[in-house]
C-alpha cells in the first residue's frame, strides 16, 4: 500500500488508539461533572458562610420555613422544614424525606417532651436531591458551645443552646434513644460533607 494509500485509510490501531482518547476524554469529563455535583452545595454553603457575616444572623432575622415543625440556626443560617417520624435504618425512606427536610428519628422525643429530639440530614446518598437539599447541615461543624438552635413545634418556639459535638463512627446508634432526664436535641449529619465515612453530632440543651 502507498504512503498515499495508509494516510487516507488509518490503520486499525490508529482508530482504536483514537477511539479509546476520545473514550477517555468522556469518562473523565463524567466524573468531573458527578463531583461538581455531589460538592457544589459544600462549596456553596462554605463560600456563603466565608463572606456572609453570621454574627448577624439571628432569629429575629430569620423566619422559620414551617412553624408546624421546623429548624433554625442563625449562625450558619440554616433554616428548614422538620420531617416527623422518619426511620432512621430505612434508606429509602429517610432518602425520600430528605429530599423535602431534615428528618426526625422515629422513637426519639418531640419538642413538647422530656428525652432526647434526634434530628439528621446525611449529606451522601444515592438521590442527588437528597444531597442538594441537605446543605442546610452541611455547615453543623461551625457551631460552637453556646450557639443557639431553634425548633418550632407545633407554632410554639424551643430555643436550645449547643453543648456538646464530636464524631462517631457511622455504625454508632446509641445515641438514638430518647431516654434521659433532660430535654436535649441531637443534630446528625455525615462527615466529611459529601461522604459517609463518619458522623458528626452536635448535641444541645433546652433552655
Amino acid at each position: 500500500m502507498s504512503s498515499h494509500a495508509a494516510k487516507k485509510h488509518p490503520s486499525l490501531l490508529s482508530r482504536i488508539t483514537a477511539g479509546l482518547t476520545v473514550l477517555g476524554a468522556l469518562l473523565f469529563l463524567s466524573g468531573a461533572v458527578l463531583l461538581g455535583l455531589i460538592y457544589f452545595p459544600v462549596v456553596s454553603e462554605e463560600v456563603r458562610y466565608a463572606v456572609s457575616s453570621p454574627q448577624k444572623n439571628t432569629i429575629q432575622t430569620i423566619t422559620p420555613v414551617d412553624k408546624e415543625f421546623g429548624i433554625v440556626i442563625p449562625k450558619i443560617g440554616a433554616n428548614a422544614k422538620v420531617i416527623a417520624n422518619v426511620n432512621p435504618v430505612n434508606v429509602r425512606e429517610y432518602q425520600i424525606a430528605l429530599t423535602h427536610g431534615v428528618a426526625h428519628a422515629r422513637g426519639s422525643a418531640l419538642p413538647n417532651q422530656t428525652g432526647n429530639i434526634f434530628i439528621f440530614a446525611h449529606s451522601a446518598g444515592n438521590f442527588y436531591e437528597a444531597n442538594q437539599f441537605n446543605a442546610v447541615f452541611y455547615l453543623l461543624d461551625k457551631l460552637k458551645k453556646d450557639d443557639e438552635t431553634y425548633l418550632f413545634y407545633q407554632k410554639n418556639r424551643f430555643k436550645y443552646k449547643v453543648s456538646e459535638k464530636k464524631l462517631v463512627d457511622a455504625t454508632a446508634v446509641n445515641f438514638l434513644s430518647r431516654n434521659g432526664p433532660d430535654k436535649t436535641l441531637t443534630l446528625m449529619t455525615c462527615w466529611p460533607p459529601g461522604t459517609t465515612l463518619k458522623r458528626l453530632l452536635v448535641k444541645a440543651t433546652l433552655e
